[in-house]
């Protein structure tokens, strides 16, 4: 039996075919990276790996701002650009073919057996179990793992980023973006990664501006859930506190209303809090501003388990019983990382095998670069006494 053709080399040869008979033209626009992906069936990543390799052969040209555009001219064509702008200074490109030293189209990188990792947080929370499965995934098939950790600041990821390009010693990264929810301050460097056919592949969200496959917990059906416990339970004043800088905040806000929804329950607004990194480690300081905006609720859906605890504390404070004046649900069922406080109903995540998925998937990115490294896990209900039954 055959080896099934890679679907990076169908989109390859495509190009290469239209190019040889005539039917595109050097100086010719070729297809946007989602009408192509569109056109085969296949991710944009592997769309972007495709265009990658006819770059480095001098096929193709990226034009910043503008799209795509082809180069070579079939047998008899020749290559326009030769100049050192194009070269990075380090020598002439030939026509229609590669840099002196560089690969050619379809030539796989050099293996480092080595994966970076780049998270936001390291020490506590989820993250520990997360980076367990990571390391002990690798270690297992004889890979090194480098870990960086940006404590959910842009500018730190920018550092860890461009150290992996200046050492340019591994065989994919494996991310955790900063500031998820944001326009990407470091698209650029990415792009560099994605030039030199780095596979990258996030865990626990990705970045809409990226564009990356994903390994995580699916949020926006967690979030339905978490309301729909509780609309379940008799709950129609229902409050939110979701995150706004993360990614993973605003897809679990987006199960929450469509579960809202379907219950035929309005959204007003006013119960929905949301809040930044900062804030949520805060949230003392701004309890008056939280329970103004919650007040007349009788039940809370939480970001994480981190908030559903903060919260838990500040009710209290104010003699706010749970469940009996308010009922909480909060995401990813934690409770032994917050000492003897009440345990909270919560959805377990995943943690571990979490990361052991993301580097089982970056592994099968590194040896076939068409293989689509997206998965999203459920998360099972933990119902642990604090939502009170109205019905």
């Amino acid at each position: 039996m055959g080896t099934a053709t890679p679907k990076y080399q169908i989109l390859l040869d495509w190009v290469m075919e239209n190019a040889e008979n005539g039917k595109m033209k050097p100086g010719c626009k070729i297809p946007s990276e989602n009408e192509l992906a569109e056109m085969f069936g296949i991710s944009r990543q592997t769309v972007r790996h495709a265009i990658g390799l006819l770059e480095q052969k001098d096929v193709v040209k990226r034009v910043r701002g503008s799209g795509t555009y082809l180069e070579y001219g079939g047998p008899e064509g020749e290559n326009r650009y030769t100049g050192p702008e194009e070269t990075g200074g380090a020598g002439r490109r030939e026509p229609g073919g590669k840099q002196n030293g560089s690969r050619s189209v379809g030539e796989r990188p050099r293996r480092y057996q080595n994966v970076a990792v780049i998270s936001t947080y390291a020490d506590d929370y989820i993250f520990p179990s997360v980076i367990q499965g990571i390391e002990r995934t690798l270690s297992k098939n004889h890979y090194t793992m480098q870990i960086a950790f940006t404590r959910n600041r842009v500018s730190r990821e920018r550092e860890a980023l461009i150290n992996l390009i200046e050492k340019d010693c591994i065989d994919g990264l494996i991310l955790e973006p900063a500031k998820s929810a944001l326009p990407s301050a470091n698209m650029r460097l990415y792009q560099t990664l994605v030039e030199r056919q780095i596979p990258i592949l996030c865990f626990h969200c990705s970045n809409a501006e990226l564009d990356f496959p994903c390994v995580a917990m699916d949020d926006r059906q967690v979030g339905r859930q978490a309301a729909a416990c509780l609309i379940r339970a008799g709950h129609e004043k229902i409050g939110g506190i979701f995150k706004s800088d993360d990614n993973q905040g605003h897809l679990r806000y987006q199960g929450f209303e469509q579960s809202l929804k379907e219950a035929g329950i309005r959204l007003k607004g006013k119960e929905t809090v949301w809040m930044d990194t900062v804030s949520m480690a805060e949230m003392e300081l701004w309890a008056d501003y939280l329970f103004h905006r919650l007040e007349g609720c009788t039940a809370v859906v939480c970001y994480n388990d981190q908030v559903a605890y903060r919260l838990a504390g500040l009710c209290e404070k104010r003699g706010i019983r749970i469940p009996e004046d308010l009922s909480l649900v909060g995401i990813d069922h934690l409770e032994q990382a917050f000492g003897g406080q009440q345990k909270i109903t919560s959805f377990q995540h995943p943690k571990e095998a979490l990361g052991r998925r993301a580097a089982e998937n970056m592994i099968r990115m590194i040896q076939d670069p068409s293989f689509d490294g997206n998965y999203l896990f459920d998360a099972p209900l933990v119902e642990l006494g604090t939502v009170k039954k109205l019905v």
